[in-house]
């Protein structure tokens, strides 16, 4: 048994927090086993080498002019993975998403050390002034922010469907020896029929934090602003 604190507790509190101290346990090992799975997952298909559109990282940038960017070059060495977060904003999402924007508030703050292992981006359907001023109003000045307005990524990745439709996902991506980029993994919210909110809980602190304390989730979600 483990002591987490030196507080004076009662017998059925000890029992039962050991117990959940085991459940834990159990629960990182497993969560260590799929990970490992996901890890060796064979290759997968070969994409195309999509074209993007990028603003510059610097918020104060102004009328810098965007330029065109090849999914290809996002990887910025060899044996570099490329992680990339489909922003819900553009075409049918006319406001950003207000849980893909708290996600990525945070990957803002994380990305000088995801960087130092993976390339990381976001990709949004919304067109390159929408989404700098969007990035403006949020902060955000460590990520690599992308439109994909004009081409099938969003879509061929099911993050968007035929009426301009969106839906995060999280997208990784590898480059095999011959150059090609091909599809390891993503996952999208609805990770089954009777699952459509919990599919990339992992990218969520928030939830994380709240299910350590006695009242849960409850009916929190994520808003734009507070007031």
């Amino acid at each position: 048994m483990v002591e987490f604190t030196r507080l004076s507790e009662s017998g059925e509190y000890t029992q039962r927090r050991e117990e959940l101290r085991r459940a834990e346990i159990e629960l990182i090992e497993h969560r260590e086993r799929v990970a490992a799975m996901r890890r060796t997952l064979p290759d997968g298909p070969r994409v195309d080498d999509y074209v993007f559109v990028e603003g510059p990282r610097d918020l104060d940038a102004g009328d810098t002019p965007v330029r065109e960017v090849r999914l290809s070059e996002l990887f910025t060495g060899p044996g570099r993975v490329l992680i990339v977060y489909h922003l819900m904003y553009g075409k049918a999402q006319t406001t950003a998403c207000p849980m893909c924007t708290m996600w990525i508030d945070g990957f803002n703050g994380v990305a000088q050390h995801v960087e130092r292992n993976a390339d990381f981006v976001v990709v949004a359907a919304a067109d390159p002034a929408t989404l700098r001023a969007h990035a403006r109003g949020r902060g955000w000045d460590r990520l690599r922010l992308l439109s994909c307005a004009n081409n099938t990524f969003k879509y061929d990745l099911r993050s968007e469907d035929e009426d301009g439709g969106q839906d995060s996902t999280i997208s990784v991506f590898n480059r095999d020896a011959s150059g090609a980029v091909r599809h390891m993994y993503s996952a999208h919210p609805w990770i089954s029929t009777d699952m459509r909110e919990r599919g990339i809980d992992l990218l969520c602190p928030t939830w994380h934090l709240l299910d350590l304390t006695s009242e849960g989730r409850g009916d929190w979600y994520a808003s734009l602003s507070y007031d």
